[in-house]
């Protein structure tokens, strides 16, 4: 287990309380866990607000519970789900020092309104910053498991974001809804339950323009998942009734969760670019990207580059979470503050790193060297975007299948699982055309999977993207 002063430094460069960090840290294992254990595997599909913060974008807003749909419905009864669960905290436990107790499992079995099973669980621990005695007593992490869902799309192996020092070489892994799924299932619950992180999360999405799947197959993985649960397609004209709701409740719903609290005003206002495009009525703004200098590289990976100081990685993560929000950022360099809006985080040919921005008050570029930053804190100002947005990655970078595979086995006292590894092309049934976000080169999968391993681009240098946005279905 990690020590006090890492929750503690982390918890001060996000400006959020320790305990929010330390419960990101514990669903880190607990998700290891679940994976590890071969009853769950393949069974529970991970899902939600908290999935796209640990699978696919790192610069999102923390979360607090776990949600998941089970293939098998079975699952949902109480002897079951207290062995399998008290199996995995006990692997969590010996591998993370963590404290998970059987005693703090709980669960709450439930119809609901179909007269299908749902559960509401609780995992009880103790990590680096919480209470040591039990008048403090045990924070706990939520798990929402349900057996009626409908799965569109293949699920995908994903990393798990984890941004800690015990993070293992083979990395920790879940089995997860893709992409466009999980993007799908957000504006179905926007549009079902109208929660501020609701709509947070749909223009969050949705401004990841690089990363932005296809409309259609969007719209079609809506259009299925509104009618298993007997509602309409959102609409803006529908949402309009929620939006006091909406307002009045932002703060206390996201303000946790976030090192700086963006303005509703700003994401209601995205909503009708949003259902304008998402009905195929108008394309999505495509925005070029900010003047490279001479031989500059693009970073677009989730860990930054050891080659980064670390009394530069603060400010890069401050500035990396303000980019995707589209808040400004006020930059202490060079012995002075200048506010700007953060584009693109580069390598020179010489090695340097440097994070290209446009001045808020000029509109003018500027570069500036990482290693002479000397602190950045998120404005509450927002900007509309000039040049495209690259400084929040598109998923976890790859590892060797290899690798993984034999680190997992080792560490893995279920039996072992390997890591992810990608099937082959086969002939026979359709082929998905994955687009590189960072160079533009396609590859075809068999899966709807756009993780991609490092390449060579059009020109035969290597290329980091490691993420395919969705281009089109061959059959």
């Amino acid at each position: 287990m990690i020590d006090r002063r890492e929750i503690l430094e982390a918890a001060s460069a996000f400006s959020l309380q320790p305990g929010v960090v330390e419960k990101d840290y514990v669903l880190g294992w607990l998700l290891a866990g679940i994976y590890a254990h071969p009853e769950l595997v393949d069974s529970w599909v991970f899902k939600g607000g908290t999935c796209l913060k640990k699978c696919f974008f790192e610069t999102y807003r923390f979360s607090e519970d776990l949600d998941f749909t089970l293939r098998e419905e079975a699952h949902l009864e109480d002897g079951f789900l207290r062995r399998v669960l008290g199996e995995v905290i006990a692997w969590v436990a010996d591998q993370s020092g963590l404290v998970m107790p059987a005693d703090q499992l709980g669960f709450d079995i439930y119809a609901n309104p179909r007269g299908r099973l749902s559960c509401q669980g609780k995992v009880g621990y103790r990590g680096p910053v919480s209470p040591t005695s039990s008048a403090g007593g045990w924070p706990k992490i939520k798990l929402d498991l349900t057996g009626d869902e409908r799965l569109v799309l293949p699920t995908t192996r994903r990393e798990v974001f984890h941004p800690y020092t015990d993070r293992p070489e083979a990395g920790l892994w879940i089995n997860s809804y893709s992409y466009e799924e999980a993007f799908g299932e957000k504006i179905r619950a926007l549009g079902e339950r109208t929660r501020p992180r609701d709509l947070y999360d749909v223009v969050n999405l949705f401004r990841h323009g690089d990363t932005r799947p296809s409309a259609s197959v969007l719209l079609n993985v809506l259009e299925q998942k509104c009618e298993y649960k007997g509602i309409d397609v959102p609409t803006l004209e529908a949402l309009e009734p929620h939006r006091a709701h909406l307002e009045a409740t932002w703060d206390s719903m996201l303000g946790h969760q976030l090192p700086a609290l963006p303005s509703v005003a700003d994401f209601w206002a995205a909503l009708p670019e949003f259902f304008t495009w998402l009905r195929g009525e108008a394309e999505a703004p495509e925005r070029v990207r900010i003047d490279p200098g001479a031989g500059e590289v693009t970073i677009r990976s989730r860990t930054l580059p050891m080659a980064i100081p670390y009394r530069s990685r603060a400010p890069l993560e401050i500035i990396r979470y303000a980019a995707a929000n589209h808040l400004c950022v006020d930059l202490t360099y060079d012995g002075s503050v200048r506010r700007i809006e953060p584009y693109s985080l580069r390598q020179t040919a010489e090695g340097n790193f440097v994070l290209h921005s446009v001045r808020s008050d000029t509109g003018e570029h500027r570069s500036y060297r990482v290693d002479r930053m000397q602190g950045a804190s998120v404005a509450s100002q927002s900007f509309m975007p000039r040049y495209l947005v690259e400084l929040s990655s598109e998923g976890p970078l790859p590892i060797a299948a290899s690798t993984a595979r034999a680190s997992v086995t080792r560490a893995n006292s279920f039996g072992g699982r390997a890591a992810p590894r990608r099937a082959p092309v086969h002939s026979g049934g359709p082929t998905y055309v994955y687009r590189c976000t960072v160079c533009g080169k396609t590859f075809d999968r068999k899966t709807m999977d756009g993780t991609l391993n490092p390449h060579k681009n059009r020109q035969g240098y290597p290329c980091y993207g490691s993420y395919g946005v969705y281009v089109r279905t061959k059959h």
